[in-house]
């Protein structure tokens, strides 16, 4: 994993920029949030510009427009053919899920399309179900947007602070404590992910109430 995040990292400018737009791009239009989540990307956009190999306005508005396009692929993908992504094979072991991120959008409507960039798995699939459900693409595409812009703007921004701060702290104490820090930085995120993620999953049928 190291190598290949180096590989990214150490890629031309615009292979950086190509890279971290598919990947965006196809957590929401092709559902591979399920295996590289789209947040990923655009803290690793983020970490690329700081270290100056890349314009970090030019890396938020290529997050930002790859997240919009890519809901609205995904958005038409369901409205097309919902039925048959809604029973197809990848999305059975998340019925669960499914129906809640269904119910919420029933409810909510385009405020769940906003809410949902912000949670991995209703990122992934709350686009075609809007289609599915034939919400009107104008009204999809405003919430959309503003959804893409803040996630966006946030996630390159993280990925931008964090590397920096950890060359400055490399730099006044050395790289043996910036990399202690930078494992408790991380071993904290994902503690707060994993207990974020758990409480959705129970708060999910409360939050469509």
């Amino acid at each position: 994993m190291n190598d290949a995040l180096n590989h990214l990292l150490d890629a031309p400018a615009w292979g950086v920029y190509t890279a971290v737009a598919l990947l965006v791009f196809a957590e929401d239009a092709l559902f591979f949030g399920f295996v590289i989540p789209g947040e990923t990307a655009a803290v690793l956009g983020g970490v690329a510009a700081s270290r100056g190999h890349v314009a970090l306005g030019v890396m938020i508005i290529t997050v930002v427009l790859a997240a919009i396009v890519g809901d609205s692929v995904g958005y038409e993908v369901g409205r097309r053919f919902g039925s048959r992504i809604i029973g197809s094979r990848p999305l059975t072991r998340h019925q669960k899920r499914l129906g809640d991120a269904q119910d919420l959008l029933a409810r909510r409507g385009g405020a769940a399309v906003f809410l949902g960039r912000f949670v991995a798995f209703f990122r992934a699939v709350m686009p075609a179900l809007a289609g599915a459900a034939h919400m009107r693409y104008r009204r999809f595409l405003g919430y959309n947007a503003a959804g893409g812009l803040c996630w966006g703007v946030t996630f390159v921004l993280v990925g931008f602070v964090a590397a920096n701060s950890y060359a400055r702290i490399e730099q006044a104490v050395g790289r043996g404590a910036a990399v202690a820090v930078a494992l408790l930085v991380i071993t904290a995120l994902i503690i707060w992910r994993i207990r974020a993620r758990r409480k959705a999953e129970r708060e999910g049928p409360a939050l469509t109430n």
